[in-house]
């Protein structure tokens, strides 16, 4: 099956150097960290990443809220994204995801979550690699 959709991203330097995307939009300096031992002061993959999953698991939470005609008013996810070392010393990905629904009760707002996490392509991609709790607060 062909993808649906495809950008290509270019990093030159490395997390001290510079993306850009094919179609300009992005266009942006990393850097490392303080908490890393760097200058800090841009972005960083963790931050990049953690943008896109919170995007994308809000759209997946909001796509089966209009599919099941339920009445979610307004949503927010803040996705955490970190660094951690590895037993074998490499690096692994930790994420968490902080779910806030308007519109729904608690109940509901948690089976909305758990089919986002099923449906959303970084969770998808993430499953049986990094754990990702999940926490879910109906207002």
């Amino acid at each position: 099956m062909s993808a649906l959709y495809s950008v290509k991203a270019t990093t030159k330097g490395g997390r001290e150097g510079h993306v850009d995307s094919e179609d300009g939009i992005i266009n942006l300096d990393l850097a490392i960290p303080k908490e890393m031992g760097g200058k800090g002061g841009a972005t960083n993959p963790e931050q990049l990443f953690a943008a896109g999953y919170s995007a994308c698991y809000c759209s997946a939470m909001q796509f089966i809220a209009k599919r099941k005609n339920l009445p979610l008013e307004d949503a927010a996810v803040t996705a955490t994204v970190g660094l951690k070392m590895t037993e074998r010393g490499g690096m692994a990905l930790t994420a968490a995801l902080d779910v806030v629904t308007k519109g729904l009760d608690q109940a509901s707002a948690e089976a909305l979550a758990e089919s986002a996490h099923k449906m959303c392509p970084y969770s998808n991609a993430l499953r049986g690699n990094v754990d990702v709790p999940i926490t879910v607060r109906a207002e």
